[in-house]
């Protein structure tokens, strides 16, 4: 969507202002339904303080299989792609779908294809769904096309939103711990320090740590805050750059028991990306370039490169796979077979199904095991503070009685 800066003439006289609009045509009928004759228009550029701004894709995955579905339901129904299309504009609760959708309808009442309407708005619309349309439309199976690519993204969503669900757990207990550990060091333990002064005995080394880490805090408050950005900084940083994206991901698929989770997630997004190309007839080395993009996960991603540089010089794609870490046998195993069948879609599949099965059970197990874990361990931050003020205490009450 583009914004227009326009001034005319409406009943009570000169008007002047500014209109959103898919194109600019679109933008002089919204005004003419107003009652506004315009005489000069011009798109305003876009500014930091006007554009949308946005990390990754902007439309949540659940907003977008909804529109899939819906979509799917549409044209095989018969409704027309404009009409279809503009319907759903309107119904979608994503605001970034809503105008995606308004740019795609307009382009489509220009005479554009919907694949090539689509592919202009690539934050929204990735690589796979391009690819995967483009070849319905020349299929002439636009409906199943999108019912397929409905179910590959719903089982996408729920082994991300399994993962995120384990993930989330221990993230939480650990923030609560931190700001349980905050509060006790700042507003809790100074509050003892003149009592443990004013005793002049020879205190425990648990409350003298724990009275040094409370005088740091309050002293040095400002630096914790900085290491702590310093820290989200470099991740953010680590993200977007290829190079140290690729140190990260690795860092984050070797860790201990939750990087073999992460490991099965990450191949069952390759694996149903790709099985869903290949059953769309999309040539081999195209397919591999972008699952390469969508991946995610730069360690992947290296190896996704080295099987299509396999393929390319006439050998298999398995043969990279075979001396990574990151493949198990099964995959590499249920690959070849795929190949020396001929039926490497439906085996792709299969990987694809039962890894998103592994991660179900392994994100379910590691909530059961985690829960204890995280309570226990929250408990002991807080009792260690607790037991060092305490202790100091009893020591006095013992010289009094």
């Amino acid at each position: 969507m583009a914004r227009y800066k326009y001034s005319g003439r409406d009943r009570r006289g000169k008007k002047e202002g500014t209109v959103t609009a898919a194109s600019r045509r679109e933008a002089m009928v919204k005004l003419k339904e107003e009652g506004i004759r315009v005489i000069e228009m011009k798109e305003v550029p876009e500014t930091l303080m006007t554009k949308d701004l946005s990390i990754g894709n902007p439309v949540k995955l659940q907003h977008f299989v909804i529109y899939l579905r819906q979509f799917a339901t549409l044209i095989k129904a018969g409704v027309t792609l404009v009409e279809a299309t503009g319907i759903l504009a309107v119904q979608t609760e994503s605001k970034a779908l809503k105008k995606a959708l308004l740019a795609v309808e307009q382009e489509l009442r220009e005479g554009n294809p919907y694949s090539d309407s689509v592919a202009k708005h690539k934050k929204i619309f990735n690589s796979m769904f391009i690819n995967m349309v483009k070849a319905g439309e020349v299929a002439g199976n636009m409906d199943e096309t999108l019912e397929k690519l409905a179910d590959d993204f719903e089982k996408q969503h729920d082994t991300i939103a399994k993962v995120k669900s384990a993930l989330t757990y221990p993230a939480v207990i650990g923030i609560l711990a931190i700001g349980a550990v905050i509060f006790l060091l700042v507003g809790v333990v100074p509050t003892f320090v003149t009592m443990f002064a004013d005793m002049g005995a020879e205190l425990p080394g648990i409350t003298k740590f724990v009275l040094s880490a409370s005088g740091f805090m309050q002293s040095f408050w400002w630096l914790i805050l900085l290491f702590l950005f310093s820290i989200v900084f470099s991740i953010m940083y680590m993200k977007k750059n290829k190079k140290t994206k690729y140190y990260l991901d690795y860092f984050l698929l070797r860790m201990p028991i939750f990087g073999t989770m992460l490991q099965k997630a990450a191949l069952a997004r390759m694996m149903r990306t790709l099985s869903s190309l290949f059953s769309s007839s999309v040539p081999i080395l195209q397919a591999m370039s972008i699952v390469e993009k969508v991946v995610e996960n730069e360690v992947i991603a290296k190896v996704i490169r080295e099987s299509r540089d396999s393929l390319e010089k006439g050998r298999s794609m398995t043969e990279p796979m075979m001396d990574h870490w990151a493949f198990p046998p099964l995959v590499t195993q249920m690959i070849s077979i795929g190949e020396g069948t001929g039926a490497l879609d439906a085996m792709l599949s299969k990987i694809a199904e039962f890894y998103e099965k592994e991660v179900e059970q392994g994100t379910d197990r590691l909530k059961s095991l985690i829960e204890p874990i995280m309570i226990v361990f929250l408990a002991g931050v807080v009792g260690v503070i607790v037991l060092s003020i305490m202790m100091p205490m009893f020591s006095m009450f013992d010289q009094m009685s």
